[in-house]
């Protein structure tokens, strides 16, 4: 049931003329940035030849494409999932989705996984720009692959985050904004987090991700990740289970 309902909401994405929009709007400025990123390196490229050890295109051009990726995950997650759940309370079909035949985990993963595969879309569009430097460079693959994971591991979060403050209303452009004010908050913690030692750093999405930007896979980031998208997912669940209860 669970892919079901994931590939009912990429229909309900890809059904809609604002889905493709978005998508194109997002990769349109993302290859700017890139384009950016590549006329920088052609501008100090002479200057790197006197080094002994240079950093290459995979630091200088693929490195700064993921990191402005994760911010306009941050700015586009809020209007891409501010309907998953809203917008069925607001159609009055949530109801009905609560008295079919299938748990409440399900319906949040599914709704959950279906944003994750478009994500994922947007990823392998800024992956597939990024391998096409191999035409006149060489990559460090195990850097990509950090980039990679990192951003796969962000959006879910930054989705996990989305599909809960969407369980707590029926208006969707609410929802968007509840997103949009927190993660703009999770952005704030971000610039304010100084001090490696501190709470902010612990809790700041944004420096767990500059880690896997950086080339470097911990598992203390990852678990990390992985525990903020379970939290915000069980709180979901709970808040459907309370809306199911009250019939």
């Amino acid at each position: 049931m669970i892919a079901t309902i994931a590939a009912k909401e990429l229909r309900t994405f890809f059904g809609t003329p604002m889905a493709w929009i978005i998508l194109a709007v997002l990769e349109i400025i993302l290859a700017w940035f890139f384009l950016n990123q590549i006329d920088a390196f052609l501008a100090i490229q002479t200057q790197l030849a006197s080094y002994a050890n240079p950093p290459g295109v995979t630091e200088l051009i693929v490195t700064p494409l993921f990191g402005n990726a994760a911010m306009i995950l941050l700015m586009a997650v809020p209007f891409l999932s501010m309907r998953l759940i809203a917008g069925e309370r607001r159609a009055r079909t949530l109801t009905l989705l609560l008295a079919a035949p299938v748990s409440i985990t399900e319906i949040v993963l599914g709704k959950f996984v279906g944003l994750i595969a478009f994500l994922v879309l947007f990823i392998g569009l800024a992956t597939l720009m990024s391998l096409s430097l191999y035409a006149g460079a060489a990559l460090d693959l195990g850097l990509l692959i950090s980039n990679i994971i990192g951003l796969i591991l962000l959006a879910a979060s930054f989705a996990a985050l989305g599909l809960f403050i969407s369980s707590l209303t029926a208006h969707p452009i609410i929802a968007g904004i509840g997103s949009l004010g927190a993660f703009l908050g999770l952005w704030a913690i971000n610039l304010s987090a100084h001090d490696p030692n501190s709470w902010l750093h612990t809790l700041s999405l944004l420096k767990h991700f500059e880690s896997f930007n950086r080339g470097v896979i911990a598992s203390a980031d990852a678990a990390f990740f992985v525990l903020f998208i379970v939290l915000f997912l069980v709180l979901a669940v709970k808040r459907l289970d309370s809306d199911r209860l009250r019939g």
